[in-house]
């Protein structure tokens, strides 16, 4: 039986709790839990947070095995970093739509149609989209690293245009946008944001940047998961209603319990459909199999991984200081 069809039989009666935990222990492996993880994930794993702050305490530890419970890109970001420990992801399926939306070849093309720009490139990329970028950045560095881009410089960005679109307005900016989005934070309505207002007269918004404009304009605070996670700990009031994927809730509410946290919501009023599907396929019984199995596994050529890691260098030189701890900045 193979690996997935024992989630349905042999993993019956399991304690898979204990059975994580005897096996982080077995193969010296660090567990990473990323904000739009399920709560019971988040909770035993070793570090919870974004993506490239996770990859990088990861890093810093002597670690034998990463088991990243994330999404596919955040996998490879962690080998990109970490190339002699081996890195597995519960289920190799938890891509990305903003990955997706960028296939390498054609943001090749691009580039090289466009050859005065230069590519700034959203962390929620592939490893050979990284390749071909000239800078990285995060939601939490992306301010910091614009201002010390000459103005006239052109620029493209990709792969989100909403988090291309807020940064051009906020600091006008010649950017060439590539098409893509999340389909979590584009799928936030708001008439019903505004609906939720109403409700909770007061309530600030903190939104995430790869929200639409008509989200983020109605936003009280926009910035990183990290970022909102800040402000939902040190702003003045006991209510908040926030517009990114709703499992970084979870943390909110184990560091401040005495406040109200609400998601905003979708369409259909709401926040189910601002799952993250990709993050979802990750399960307690898929970690328990990768970390008995050592599979699925992300593997990477050494020349791909030291291109891809000079985009990622390129920004921590240029905005260490606010990578996973900062934002893009808050409205005033």
């Amino acid at each position: 039986m193979d690996a997935r069809g024992g989630i349905g039989g042999s993993l019956q009666g399991l304690d898979l709790r204990a059975e994580i935990d005897r096996l982080r222990k077995e193969r010296n492996a660090v567990i990473l839990g990323h904000y739009y993880q399920t709560p019971e994930i988040q909770d035993l794993s070793d570090f919870v947070g974004d993506s490239l702050e996770l990859s990088r305490k990861a890093a810093e530890t002597d670690a034998d095995v990463i088991a990243f419970c994330g999404v596919r890109f955040m996998a490879e970001t962690a080998k990109i970093l970490s190339p002699e420990k081996i890195v597995v992801l519960p289920d190799m399926d938890a891509g990305c739509s903003l990955e997706d939306s960028c296939p390498p070849a054609q943001f090749k093309a691009f580039r090289e149609a466009h050859p005065d720009h230069i590519a700034l490139s959203y962390i929620n990329c592939s490893a050979e989209v990284k390749a071909l970028s000239d800078i990285i950045v995060t939601s939490s560095s992306a301010e910091k690293i614009l201002a010390q881009i000459p103005k006239d410089q052109k620029i493209i960005f990709g792969p989100d245009k909403h988090l291309g679109g807020y940064l051009k307005r906020k600091f006008d900016r010649d950017m060439l946008l590539w098409p893509g989005v999340c389909i979590v934070h584009e799928a936030f309505s708001e008439t019903e944001l505004l609906k939720l207002k109403a409700q909770h007269p007061g309530a600030p918004v903190a939104a995430h940047p790869e929200c639409p404009p008509y989200i983020v304009d109605h936003a009280d605070y926009v910035g990183s998961t990290s970022g909102i996670l800040d402000f939902a700990k040190t702003m003045p009031g006991d209510t908040l209603i926030v517009a990114t994927e709703p499992h970084i809730i979870h943390q909110m509410r184990k560091s401040v319990p005495h406040k109200q946290f609400i998601g905003a919501p979708g369409a259909d009023g709401n926040c189910n459909c601002n799952i993250c599907p990709y993050m979802a396929l990750n399960t307690m019984e898929k970690l328990y199999l990768a970390l008995r199995d050592l599979q699925p596994r992300i593997e990477m050529e050494e020349g791909l991984r030291l291109q891809a890691k000079k985009s990622l260098d390129r920004m921590l030189e240029m905005a260490s200081g606010t990578v996973g701890q900062g934002d893009v900045g808050a409205r005033t």
